[in-house]
């Protein structure tokens, strides 16, 4: 059975659930595995990747090429 397949068929299933606490462990089963997979692939920043960084972000500054916080977060809200 192919992945499509297997999702489709887990949904069924899932949507047949009468159990809310069988539903609320699927739930933090699934927010523990999403969080382990993305820190499996999340890979720790080089001390030059970093520095590099910091360098682009002073640039900027000097340049002004910065954001206002609140130009951010109303971007962000729209």
């Amino acid at each position: 059975m192919d992945l499509e397949s297997r999702k489709i068929s887990f949904i069924q299933e899932f949507l047949r659930l009468q159990n809310e606490e069988i539903i609320e462990g699927l739930e933090q089963l699934l927010r523990k595995k999403k969080a382990e997979v993305v820190e499996k692939n999340i890979a720790p920043m080089t001390l030059e990747e970093f520095n590099d960084e910091i360098d682009q972000a002073m640039e900027g500054s000097k340049n002004n090429r910065m954001i206002e916080v609140a130009e951010l977060r109303e971007k962000y809200n729209k």
